[in-house]
């Protein structure tokens, strides 16, 4: 993803971000996007931005805004070996989806003490447990995976959990290219990285863009303007 490195539009939306905060609360904002769109580089930037912003505005030296990948749920690779779904990897079922609800339902309540989240590691494709720390001081969690807008068994629960939910919209042309790029980067040839871009990765696409309804905000993954809000195309 590549968005402008200054002013607008990114400051517009950290600014946003930041007013979900009510004082003495933590809120949660939730980013989706099919694979490949730039949900991950729009979020940490975002968080990156929200605390360059309360710096400035003389708050807390500590962390205001944290990002928190879903990734970081997905099974085991020798989960999913067991389960029979290696081979589609990324997939809604090679989620802890019930895990990734109860690590909302913590961040909104347990803020007195730290709390510890997975994150993902793509050298070894597999999460790694308690890498990232919530800091009682984080008032805002950014959250990004693909499945936050299905309505759909754990899932279903998660758009209650936010304060606000975006959807990271970028053309399929561009999330393919990236997508090949990042599975050659794992270890895949050429051939084989298009092949589970078109075929893996585009089939969660599909489930993941009929959730686009459900956002309150709409945002480009190319240039990082608003693309729609509630429902209304700009």
């Amino acid at each position: 993803m590549s968005l402008p490195d200054s002013v607008q539009p990114l400051d517009d939306l950290a600014r946003r971000a930041w007013g979900l905060v009510s004082p003495g609360s933590r809120a949660i904002l939730g980013i989706a996007g099919s694979p490949g769109a730039g949900k991950t580089t729009l979020a940490r930037r975002l968080a990156e931005r929200v605390n360059e912003l309360s710096a400035a505005s003389g708050g807390p030296a500590s962390p205001f805004a944290a990002h928190v990948p879903m990734d970081g749920f997905h099974l085991a690779q020798s989960t999913l070996v067991r389960l029979g779904r290696a081979e589609r990897k990324g997939a809604i079922d090679t989620f802890d989806g019930w895990g990734f609800l109860a690590l909302l339902s913590r961040l909104r309540a347990e803020t007195e003490h730290t709390v510890y989240a997975p994150g993902f590691d793509r050298a070894i494709e597999e999460p790694i447990a308690g890498e990232i720390a919530i800091e009682p001081s984080t008032q805002l969690v950014i959250i990004e995976g693909n499945y936050l807008l299905v309505d759909d068994g754990p899932w279903a629960a998660v758009k209650s959990q936010l304060a606000e939910s975006w959807f990271c919209e970028t053309p399929d042309a561009v999330r393919v290219s990236r997508l090949v790029a990042r599975h050659e980067t794992g270890g895949r040839t050429p051939e084989a990285a298009l092949a589970w871009a078109e075929t893996v990765d585009g089939r969660n696409a599909v489930l993941i863009e009929s959730t686009l309804d459900r956002a309150d905000l709409v945002v480009s993954g190319v240039t990082g303007t608003v693309v729609d809000e509630a429902g209304t195309r700009i």
